[in-house]
């Protein structure tokens, strides 16, 4: 289960205002992690949050907490998140507009999303009510043994078929 993550962004305020709406929460100053960062919260039951720092900021371990620090960094990378909404498609995409942000509704298979690119280069894929039913049916540790199976490659890793396996 995870309840918060943390994602950099041009304008942590303006990120956080935004990703809030997506979820009818809030957003507000966080300045315990760093100058300028935000906190989006999303006032459901698990509390979940997203931390939005600014796009210099990078975080290096320390013997106590972790230490920040101001340098570049790249705007892209393998970094998503699929983050449930309780909005539409129609109200997402509008947000997407009114942000500058690209959305893009995507078939992942057995389950949809919106590809909700945060300052075009970090994606989120936001799951309406029915996105995040169908993402609950269908991904489970037995599925994900049977799609694997159908590609040759057991749970472990190993080929099934006597192929080099991924």
């Amino acid at each position: 289960m995870i309840f918060h993550i943390s994602i950099a962004a041009d304008d942590p305020r303006r990120t956080a205002t935004m990703l809030a709406e997506l979820w009818r929460g809030e957003a507000f100053p966080f300045p315990m992690v760093g100058k300028g960062s935000w906190v989006a919260h999303a006032g459901d039951d698990r509390r979940s949050t997203i931390e939005v720092y600014p796009r210099d900021m990078a975080i290096y371990p320390t013997e106590g907490a972790g230490e920040e620090r101001y340098e570049p960094v790249s705007r892209h990378g393998p970094f998503h998140a699929a983050v449930a909404t309780p909005l539409g498609i129609g109200a997402v995409e509008e947000i997407g507009r009114r942000y500058g942000c690209h959305t893009s509704l995507c078939n992942r298979g057995p389950f949809r999303v919106i590809e909700f690119w945060v300052d075009n280069c970090l994606m989120l894929e936001m799951m309406t009510p029915e996105m995040q039913a169908e993402y609950q049916a269908s991904i489970t540790p037995e599925n994900w043994k049977a799609m694997l199976a159908k590609r040759g490659i057991g749970p472990n890793g190993e080929s099934l078929d006597g192929a080099r396996a991924a």
